[in-house]
C-alpha cells in the first residue's frame, strides 16, 4: 500500500499536537509518561518532536489518559490549524498547569 505524502498543513499540525502533548507533559519525564501509556520512549519523542506528524488515534489517547488530559483539549491543534499555536498551548497547559501536581 502506497501512503500519499503529507501536506504542509497536515505536518504543522502534527507539530502543533506534538508541543501541545509537550506541553501537557509538563515535568513529568517522558520515560515516566511513555511507561503509563504503554508505549516506547521513541515513539512518544517522535510524536512530541513532530517527526511523527500523525500518530494513530488510539496512541494519542494512551497519552492523554497517561497525562490525565482529555483528548477535548487538544482539538485547537486538530481541528483549526489556523488558530492552533497559542490557542493550543493554552487549552493544553492550562489542564497541564492543573495537573502539575497530579500522580494519578
Amino acid at each position: 500500500m502506497v501512503r500519499v505524502p503529507l501536506t504542509t498543513a497536515q505536518i504543522k499540525r502534527g507539530q502543533d499536537l506534538g508541543a501541545a502533548l509537550r506541553i501537557a507533559r509538563g515535568p513529568r519525564t517522558m520515560v515516566d509518561v511513555a511507561s503509563r501509556a504503554a508505549l516506547s520512549v521513541e515513539t512518544l519523542r517522535k510524536i512530541e518532536t513532530g517527526r511523527s506528524p500523525s500518530p494513530e488515534f488510539f496512541t494519542v489517547l494512551q497519552i492523554c489518559s497517561a497525562l490525565g488530559i482529555t483528548m477535548d483539549g487538544l482539538l485547537p491543534c486538530c481541528v483549526e490549524p489556523e488558530r492552533a499555536g497559542s490557542v493550543c498551548a493554552e487549552a493544553v497547559g492550562e489542564q497541564g498547569v492543573a495537573l502539575a501536581g497530579h500522580q494519578g
